[in-house]
């Protein structure tokens, strides 16, 4: 018998199955995953950096005002916007949660990555819920847009809940929130445009233009920024009175305090002088107990307890709006400037980093 146009045929056979067999895996290997995003070895950004985040692998995360989110892994760079699955491209903060998801504070929404794929997330908003303040430690909290509230992540469920109804005597200010702070002794602080509310677990601690006795049509509140620090000072920062600090009970205006609001200033939030510390959009402290503000015309201050140093264009800036201040796990300083720009700063002057 003639065996070789058998052979010739299970040949055949054999390549065409294997051929099936590659093709599906071709198929799910293809499958649109977020992680295979095109990598870059230059950031992008052009409008400013609002957020900066470094996750438990190490990974740097900036979001920015108008082009969604970059990761640097060390070597290069990946970008997530609304083409991606982003629900916005607006970034308000980055955050991890205890199983290792990003989750990403839109303008518009909640987004998370789980190292795969982009999901967003639909908060619980109800007349009941809202109204039930409880926390943990391992809360997270978000900037849930144009609602005089919050969003909460308790690792299970994402809800909004109302902040407790407070009188606003400057129309102009609502309590939207610009900034949230964990501090010590179980207290988490939301910074609003109208004012502070403080909770504790228990109570609210609430500071706004009624509480502090000002007078809003010579110095309204216009709240930008908030820090409490590592001795429990409360700091905070306005777009237009400069910083005020609470010290135990007592609030002061430290930018007053210390002649950085210009004589002619209006403090309503014009355009600042050289020199002065009135309009402060971030603030963060380092190691060392430093406190660090940006203002938005003035460049970047450090007070170190007892001397303010002001950092401008002529240490090293392209510009003297530090959008977003950022430490990271080995205590080096991130600035997020408001061109797009990041710096670092190397003990004297400002490195370009990207």
């Amino acid at each position: 018998m003639n065996y070789k146009p058998i052979l010739i045929c299970l040949i055949f056979l054999t390549l065409s199955f294997s051929c099936v067999g590659n093709k599906s895996s071709e198929k799910k290997i293809s499958k649109p995953e977020y992680v295979n995003i095109p990598k870059n070895t230059t950031l992008k950004f052009t409008s400013g950096i609002s957020a900066m985040f470094q996750d438990s692998k190490g990974f740097y995360w900036f979001g920015s005002l108008q082009e969604g989110v970059a990761i640097f892994d060390g070597k290069s760079f990946r970008y997530f916007t609304v083409k991606e699955g982003l629900s916005d491209n607006q970034i308000r903060s980055i955050q991890e949660d205890k199983n290792g998801i990003i989750w990403i504070n839109t303008v518009h929404g909640l987004s998370t990555y789980d190292g795969i794929r982009i999901t967003n997330n639909t908060p619980i908003i109800n007349n009941f819920s809202q109204n039930i303040w409880t926390k943990t430690d391992n809360d997270l909290w978000f900037n849930p847009g144009n609602k005089e509230g919050v969003y909460q992540y308790n690792g299970q469920n994402l809800k909004y809940l109302a902040f407790p109804q407070s009188k606003v005597i400057n129309p102009n200010n609502v309590y939207f929130i610009t900034d949230i702070s964990k501090g010590k002794n179980n207290m988490i602080w939301f910074a609003t445009y109208a004012g502070v509310f403080g909770y504790n677990g228990i109570n609210f601690s609430i500071i706004n233009d009624e509480t502090l006795g000002l007078n809003i049509n010579t110095e309204p509140l216009h709240i930008r920024s908030i820090l409490e620090d590592s001795k429990g000072r409360l700091w905070i920062g306005n777009n237009g009175i400069g910083v005020l600090l609470k010290d135990a009970d007592t609030i002061i205006n430290f930018s007053e305090k210390n002649n950085l609001i210009h004589p002619t200033s209006s403090r309503k939030g014009d355009k600042s002088r050289p020199g002065t510390l009135e309009h402060v959009f971030a603030i963060e402290e380092d190691l060392k107990g430093n406190i660090w503000f940006g203002d938005r015309d003035a460049g970047i201050w450090k007070y170190d307890g007892k001397n303010m140093t002001n950092y401008t264009k002529k240490d090293g800036l392209t510009n003297n709006f530090a959008y977003s201040i950022f430490e990271d796990k080995k205590g080096d300083l991130w600035f997020g400037m408001v061109d797009g720009n990041i710096f670092k700063f190397n003990g004297n002057t400002f490195d370009k980093q990207f």
